[in-house]
């Protein structure tokens, strides 16, 4: 369905270009000359995005976003107002707006926030009816909302529904486990085994047997037969975790049982059937391994079918606030603890760094801060005893939080301008996309742009 956007403005010539500008994209376009009239029009009008000028005949368009609310409930307003007057863009997003743009602005900036409003309103949409289908969704236990976050879970219903393997790509911490969870939850054998193996934590000469079992008497200390992971999960599911490290000669045996649904024992002759769905995961490039030699091509192109990519934490950073919350909330009740939240000079720190080891390492690090709180506000010093220990972010000669060196407000200043920066040079000069980057709000990268004396216009190509 063509999604449909209203535009509010009473300067002709400037409504006419943009109206052409996004119907050439393939939106469908109606516009207003006057708050009045746009407020009658998008409550009856059924939009999905509105552009509002803030200087208007009569009512301005700041006036008018509370109304707007009022009649388009869930629906994004970005505004447009004169640079003279930036401040009102400022004003407008503490009301509500989505984002502001300063007359005059470029259309291919304009194009990528409208495309993101839209993105971001068809996922909430999506998501919604997710909920509304089942409110204990197994699909809760993911959290966050930030746009790759309610990719994933939309995937991830997608892929539940079928009874093809998958495979789950992700760096470290990302999830991969919780994944397998859902996705086993929300299929079709959620009343079956969910058994788990991790390929890299059991020794080699041992895998063999733990996957698929061994006949009495197949080698020395086999005294009687033993079951199978492969057998144990029939019905079910089984997660084959760390994949990635899976010893060479077991995986054309596994290349079978992904393929057929058979194998041996060891020391058995007969092949055994498996009604099983099989779930795989790893934090390695398995092309690469391929290439190395270390995973067979035909096994890699077999379960690289129903494939989920997990977003790092870095590219997600909107989800923090949730994320905290539901950690600070574990950490309440593991170490009996009364923290009632996360200061707003904390949370900056945590913003500002890049998560290497992704949610699991900041689960960790709320804990530890959690751990060294005196008061019922996690604070910067908090965070700081939590950091201890941080490694170098990659790609910037900045530490986290130093030991020695520079005084720490020096240093997460110094940080925070490395960081905005190299946002700013991935997006072109263009700020609401670094902002997303970012993971902070656009008013939020504004100040920090004014605080730095940075200038966009420098990082545009």
């Amino acid at each position: 369905m063509t999604e449909r956007i209203l535009v509010v403005d009473d300067d002709r010539a400037f409504q006419g270009m943009l109206v052409e500008a996004l119907a050439d994209k393939g939106y469908e376009v109606d516009t207003a000359s006057t708050a009045e009239e746009g407020i009658k029009k998008a409550g009856g009008g059924n939009f999905d995005l509105i552009l509002h000028d803030i200087k208007l005949p009569g009512m301005s368009g700041l006036e008018a976003l509370p109304h707007l609310a009022e009649v388009a409930p869930g629906v994004d307003i970005i505004v447009m107002t004169g640079y003279s007057s930036k401040d009102s863009g400022v004003q407008a997003m503490q009301r509500g707006a989505y984002d502001y743009f300063t007359k005059p602005f470029s259309l291919s900036e304009m194009e990528v926030v409208v495309r993101r409003a839209l993105e971001k309103r068809r996922l909430q949409k999506e998501l919604s009816e997710l909920k509304r289908s089942s409110r204990s969704s197994p699909l809760s236990k993911i959290i966050g909302q930030a746009a790759p976050t309610m990719e994933v879970k939309e995937r991830i219903a997608r892929v539940a529904e079928l009874n093809a393997d998958v495979l789950i790509l992700g760096e470290t911490g990302t999830g991969k486990e919780l994944v397998s969870d859902t996705i086993h939850a929300l299929s079709s054998r959620a009343n079956g085994p969910f058994i788990k193996i991790n390929c890299a934590a059991i020794p080699e000469n041992l895998l063999e047997s733990e996957l698929f079992g061994h006949e009495k008497g197949a080698f020395t200390g086999a005294t009687a037969v033993k079951i199978g992971k492969f057998e144990q999960a029939k019905g079910g599911s089984i997660l084959l975790d760390e994949i990635g490290d899976m010893p060479i000669h077991l995986q054309p045996k596994l290349l079978r049982a992904v393929e057929q649904k058979l194998a041996e024992r060891v020391g058995g002759a007969k092949p055994i059937h498996y009604d099983v769905r099989i779930i795989a995961a790893t934090n390695q490039e398995l092309e690469q391994r391929v290439e190395e030699g270390k995973f067979r091509s035909d096994l890699y192109y077999r379960l690289n079918v129903a494939t989920l990519i997990l977003p790092p934490l870095r590219d997600r950073k909107s989800d923090l606030p949730q994320l905290a919350e539901f950690f600070l909330d574990r950490a309440n009740r593991r170490l009996g603890t009364d923290i009632i939240g996360i200061s707003i000079e904390a949370m900056e720190i945590f913003f500002n760094y890049d998560w290497p080891g992704n949610v699991r390492q900041f689960a960790n690090a709320v804990e530890r801060a959690a751990i060294f709180c005196k008061s019922t506000m996690i604070t910067p010093a908090e965070v700081d005893q939590a950091f201890s220990n941080a490694q170098p972010v990659e790609d910037t000669g900045f530490h986290v939080l130093p030991g020695t060196g520079l005084p720490l407000k020096k240093a997460l200043m110094e940080y925070e301008r490395a960081l905005i920066e190299n946002a700013l040079r991935n997006a072109d000069g263009i700020q609401t996309e670094a902002s997303t980057k970012l993971g902070v709000s656009p008013k939020n990268l504004w100040n920090k742009l004014k605080k730095h004396h940075i200038d966009p216009v420098l990082f545009r190509n």
